[in-house]
């Protein structure tokens, strides 16, 4: 079973009940290794100093990594799981959105390696990422 990337109203409907749906977290593009997703900044993104808190953005970053792998394998074959996350946040934001795009730099038989850099509204880095994903049979 592949996902269908063509229809984001769909992709967006498999938030329903998770973290992501909690994070407001949304899909604007799906393409063969490119995954965008944006998420808002407000109190249910923030930390206590009132700016984006950089775990919301490692979960948006593994959000989008994620779908990326999901959307490269039959999952009634295989498994996604995240392996490994790492992030450097050089920025801050505290209003508006960010966008995570994800790009795969790595597309093995049991790794996928991507690159996620989110920006601010004003397209400010705020973090970039590294993400491994194991692909596991089931």
């Amino acid at each position: 079973m592949k996902i269908d990337r063509s229809n984001l109203e769909n992709l967006n409907k498999l938030n329903k009940g998770t973290l992501m749906e909690v994070l407001n977290i949304e899909y604007i593009a799906a393409d063969d290794g490119i995954v965008t997703a944006k998420m808002p900044v407000n109190e249910s993104t923030f930390q206590p100093d009132k700016i984006l808190h950089g775990g919301a953005n490692l979960a948006l970053a593994e959000t989008v990594a994620g779908l990326g792998s999901a959307l490269m394998v039959d999952l009634k074959q295989y498994s996604v799981r995240g392996a490994q996350v790492s992030a450097n946040h050089v920025g801050t934001t505290n209003k508006g959105h960010v966008f995570a795009k994800g790009i795969i730099i790595h597309k093995g038989k049991n790794t996928h390696v991507w690159n996620i850099d989110i920006k601010d509204s004003n397209g400010n880095l705020v973090s970039t990422c590294r993400i491994t994903n194991i692909i596991v049979k089931k």
